[in-house]
Formats: C-alpha cells, sequence, structure tokens
C-alpha cells in the first residue's frame, strides 16, 4: 500500500501548504548548491590570482555538461515516478528508480574516463586561454572523479521527492554541499592546493550525498529501490523517462553549451573578461537557483495530481505557485541588482576584472523578474509527460534563441556588457514561450486524460 503520508501531502493537503511544503527544501537544496558553487570561486578569489577564478570560470561548463545526465534521470525519473504513484502503481516506480540508479552511474564512469582521455583539448575548445589551461585541466580532471557521483547526486535528489520525502532530498544536498564548504578553505588555502584543492572538495562532497542516498534508498523506510532485481528498462521505462529527461538535460546541455560560446565571445575582451563573467553568472544563481528550486520542487505534486486525474487540484497549485513565483522573483531581483557591487567584490579584488563582473551582473538579473514564470511553467510542462513542448522549450531557450541573439548582438556591440544582455532578451522570449506551450499543453493532456480515463472533470 502507498506510504499514507505521502498521499496526505500531494493529494489531501490544502494547496498552499503542499506547495510550501515541496517547494522549501528544493529552494533550500539550490541555495546549497549555489553556496557550494559561490565556495569554489570564492576561496580561489583568495589567492588573488583571477587567472584561477578565470580557469575556474571556463572548467565549470564543461562539468555541468556531464551533469546534465544527472538533470536526465532525476527530472525524467521524477516525472515518471510521481504519475505512477499518482496512478497507485508503487511497484513501476520501484523498477524506474533502480533503472535511474544503475543507467546513471555506467554514463558516469564513461563520461569520467573521457575527461581524463582528452583533459587539454577539451580546456581548449571551452575557451581556455594559454594562460588558463594548466589551472582549467588540472581543476577539470580531478572533478572528472566525482562525476559518477554528480549524476546519481542529481538523480535522486530530484526522485526523492517524488516518494513525498522533500527534506530527505533536501538532507542529501546540504550534507555533500556543507562538507564542500569546509575542505574548500583547507585544501585550496590553508593545504596551498589552490584549483586542486577546490577540486578534491567538490570530489568528496558529491560522494558524500550519493552515500547519503544510498542509505536512505536501500531502507525500509523508502518506496523507491536501487536493488538490481528491480532494475527495468522495458515496459515504457526507459522511454518514459528519456521522453522528459532529454528535454530537461538538453536545457542544461544547451546552457553550458552557450556558456562556452560566450566564454570564447569574452576572450576577445581578455581574461579579465572571462573571470568577470563567471562571476556574473554567480551573481545571477541566487536568483535562478531559488527559481529552479521552487520550480522542481512543486513537480513532483504536480505530476501526482496529473497522474490521480485531479485537475482541479493541478489548477490551483500552478494557480500558487504562479503568484509564489512572482513575489520571489520580484524581491530577489531588486536586492541582486541593487547589491550588485558589494557582492561581486567579493570574488574579485582586480579593478578591471571587477569592472566587467559589475556590469555583467547588472545586465544579467534584468530577466529576474519573470525568471520565477519560466521555471513553473517549465516543471509543469514536464508533469504531464509532455515530451514534444518539454523539448521546443529546452532547444529554444539556450540554443535557437540564446545563440542567434548572442551572434547578433557581438557583430553589433562594441562593448562587452552590451553582448551580455543577449540572456535577458533570451529570458523574456522563452518565457512567453513556456506561457504558450503551458497553455497548449494543458488543454490538450487533460482532455486526452478526461477520454482516456474518464477522471478529470
Amino acid at each position: 500500500m502507498q506510504n499514507d503520508k505521502t498521499t496526505k501531502l500531494f493529494r489531501d493537503a490544502p494547496v498552499p501548504k503542499a506547495v510550501i511544503s515541496n517547494a522549501i527544501p528544493s529552494m533550500v537544496s539550490m541555495i546549497m548548491v549555489l553556496i557550494y558553487n559561490i565556495a569554489d570561486t570564492f576561496f580561489i578569489s583568495q589567492t588573488n590570482d583571477a587567472l584561477m577564478v578565470a580557469a575556474v570560470s571556463v572548467a565549470t561548463p564543461a562539468f555541468i555538461i556531464f551533469m546534465a545526465f544527472g538533470m536526465l534521470f532525476g527530472i525524467g525519473g521524477t516525472s515518471l515516478i510521481s504519475r505512477m504513484f499518482g496512478a497507485g502503481n508503487e511497484k513501476k516506480a520501484r523498477n524506474i528508480s533502480a533503472f535511474c540508479f544503475w543507467t546513471g552511474a555506467v554514463i558516469g564512469v564513461i563520461s569520467m574516463i573521457v575527461i581524463w582521455l582528452f583533459n587539454e583539448p577539451i580546456c581548449r575548445v571551452i575557451g581556455a586561454s594559454d594562460d588558463t589551461v594548466g589551472y582549467a585541466s588540472q581543476y577539470l580532471g580531478i572533478v572528472a572523479a566525482a562525476i559518477p557521483f554528480v549524476i546519481i547526486g542529481n538523480t535522486f535528489s530530484n526522485i526523492i521527492r517524488a516518494e513525498g520525502k522533500p527534506q530527505k532530498a533536501m538532507m542529501g544536498m546540504i550534507i555533500g554541499n556543507v562538507l564542500n564548504i569546509v575542505l574548500d578553505p583547507i585544501c585550496i588555502l590553508f593545504l596551498g592546493w589552490n584549483v586542486a584543492g577546490a577540486a578534491i572538495a567538490t570530489v568528496v562532497g558529491n560522494l558524500v550525498s550519493v552515500l547519503y542516498y544510498i542509505v536512505h534508498l536501500t531502507s525500509k523506510k523508502s518506496m523507491l529501490s536501487i536493488h538490481p532485481r528491480d532494475y527495468r528498462a522495458g515496459d515504457g521505462i526507459a522511454a518514459g523517462v528519456m521522453a522528459i529527461g532529454i528535454p530537461a538535460s538538453l536545457n542544461s546541455l544547451l546552457m553550458s553549451i552557450s556558456n562556452i560560446f560566450i566564454n570564447n565571445v569574452m576572450v576577445q575582451y581578455g581574461d579579465m573578461a572571462v573571470a568577470g563573467l563567471g562571476v556574473a553568472m554567480k551573481v545571477n544563481l541566487i536568483v535562478v537557483m531559488l527559481l529552479i528550486g521552487l520550480g522542481s520542487g512543486i513537480q513532483p505534486l504536480l505530476g501526482y495530481c496529473y497522474g490521480a486525474g485531479n485537475k482541479k487540484r493541478y489548477t490551483a497549485v500552478m494557480k500558487f505557485s504562479l503568484l509564489l513565483a512572482l513575489c520571489l522573483s520580484v524581491v530577489m531581483t531588486i536586492i541582486c541588482y541593487v547589491f550588485a557591487g558589494p557582492l561581486v567584490t567579493i570574488f574579485l579584488q582586480d579593478a578591471e576584472a571587477f569592472q566587467f563582473g559589475f556590469a555583467f551582473s547588472r545586465a544579467y538579473i534584468l530577466s529576474g523578474p519573470i525568471l520565477g514564470f519560466l521555471f513553473v511553467f517549465i516543471n509543469a510542462i514536464q508533469s504531464t509527460g509532455a515530451a514534444i513542448p518539454a523539448l521546443i522549450l529546452s532547444v529554444s531557450r539556450q540554443g535557437l534563441l540564446f545563440l542567434p541573439i548572442l551572434f547578433i548582438l557581438n557583430s553589433v556591440c562594441t562593448e562587452a556588457a552590451q553582448i551580455a544582455h543577449a540572456q535577458p532578451i533570451t529570458d523574456y522570449l522563452s518565457t512567453l514561450l513556456a506561457a504558450i506551450l503551458f497553455i497548449i499543453t494543458y488543454k490538450k493532456y487533460f482532455k486526452i486524460f478526461d477520454e482516456e480515463s474518464g477522471k478529470v472533470s
């Protein structure tokens, strides 16, 4: 029998309580991810070597490319599992969970080997200069050991929320990230390992997160499974996970590719521009990660409502989530815009790098007021299993929209800060597209549900 506590939260709790109970742990997890990402840059910046900051900024997109696989199994698995729980099919949910764990682990090991074999060429491709390639390849080579753990950790920090345990998902992220933050100053500054120290801290933090999740998943308290005997790829499992997982991972993948392109564009303005851009992206992440947390937090709830055929509750969850997203977006945008200078100063002491970082931060945060809507719509589309709308949105935001806008601005603008406006322009267009696709998805998929099952009224 399905866990009563989970059913009560997803099906019976008042909508504000259900949304907040799922969203807050997810947002806390994303804030911890943000702090963990910022920690590396902050403690590296304490060496007063802007080239090291630039090197870590350059190497990060390559690492995120492999994190996209965690998004594939995490978002795809969460969407399918939450729908299975909503439909009362707990056995298939366990099969999906085991599929995500073992397939993700294998891909992680393969990815790790690829980076070790082609480390320096990868760094050159993603924008490392002669001055930064040594640091970048050193960082990426060590961080590669964490890739299997990153994929599994990102997968189950999402999937565990689908069984109604957002606090467990949050704790796994917190434990690993806090350990990483504690190890950063020890490894980077006290031991003097610099970028290698940052990479080692990342590996250890991700390993501990995965161990925490494994302990939970193998306990009797979990409705999920990672046991090999529960592994299934057939019966629509692999296809169901990939249908939503691939668009989600493509979005992350294209985000990394777009970062690689803009790094290469900014190289023409010097390494300090690359360092400033990397810091500006981290300042912007303060808003982005919080809102991603809201969106991913409500996805299991929406998926459960859809799987159960509860159109009325699904609609109520969406309305409350959009209102909450708007409030968070506006408040966080104001904070990050007003305090852009002090935030950039935390990471960059070099005057030239600071000027780039400040200008880029002010440009990036312009899309803040609507980002909450964007991530709520994205997760709402994913919650229904609507593969085509999810795919369209994923390839549009950081690919079909961003790259042409970036190239156009690069050809007509003479200042680096003007080129940085490619991202906010893209975000406004993406939000409009997401709203249109959500309306189409909502009308189409609930109508299909009604005709096939008769459950939706």
